[in-house]
């Protein structure tokens, strides 16, 4: 990270205090829990190239989730040409997350990412809509960095290393996602194709103690497994990309 957040992150003071000379290891500068952090939109962009994530305008991802009760739902995400000025100041990249069911729409979402100058893609918020036989009916867990104490989060940190923990989000009740690298060397098989030197995350949520959910990112295409191993079965895995 740059020093510029480095500092920001030892003045808000909320995860601990900073002390002059204590080296700023990677646990220490990416955003922990509710603290805050004073982000300078010109460290940002919105080409995003994180070798684990990267988001080329046009490029698509397509997985099939399935649960315990055999039920399946398709996932279509695609990163569109599209920007959001997010409430904090920085310029956010759009990516367009649709969820069906039987062809009938589930959930639809807008997320916002942006790439520091280090190579770490933040996470600032999200719009989405959740639906009911084909009609919205919430938009429970939509929020926006910089507003209502909303704060952006890591989604994926610029030199990922095994032990790093991070929040992915906050907003207070609604959206408080956490991870924590547990590998770089997983070999996963999905029914895109079979990878290896596969980045393993272990995500929780305070929100839902009892959930626990494995992701896996592979080099050049980015997520391809997410699975819930306590809590639930859920799996989501890749059956098609698309590079932009």
């Amino acid at each position: 990270m740059k020093k510029t957040l480095i500092a920001a992150i030892c003045i808000t003071a909320l995860a601990g205090a900073c002390g002059e000379g204590t080296p700023a290891t990677p646990q220490r500068v990416l955003p922990q829990g509710r603290e805050a952090v004073d982000l300078n939109p010109s460290d940002f962009t919105t080409n995003i190239d994180n070798p684990y994530w990267p988001m080329a305008v046009g490029s698509k991802w397509v997985y099939r989730e399935t649960d315990a009760e055999g039920s399946e739902q398709r996932v279509e995400v695609t990163v569109t040409g599209k920007t959001k000025m997010i409430a904090n100041g920085v310029e956010a990249r759009v990516v367009h997350d649709v969820v069906t069911q039987d062809a009938v729409p589930v959930e639809v979402t807008d997320d916002w990412y942006a790439q520091d100058s280090e190579g770490n893609i933040w996470y600032l918020g999200e719009a989405t809509t959740s639906y009911e036989n084909g009609k919205p009916t919430s938009t429970e867990g939509s929020f926006e960095a910089g507003k209502d104490g909303a704060h952006a989060g890591i989604v994926m940190p610029a030199d990922p290393e095994p032990g790093m923990k991070y929040r992915q989000e906050y907003y207070k009740g609604h959206a408080e996602d956490r991870a924590e690298i547990v590998g770089l060397d997983e070999t996963i098989e999905v029914p895109f194709g079979r990878f290896g030197n596969v980045l393993k995350t272990k995500d929780t949520n305070p929100l839902e103690p009892d959930l626990l959910e494995y992701k896996y990112y592979a080099k050049g295409i980015g997520p391809v497994l997410a699975e819930t191993v306590r809590g639930g079965s859920d799996r989501e895995e890749l059956i098609g990309y698309t590079k932009g």
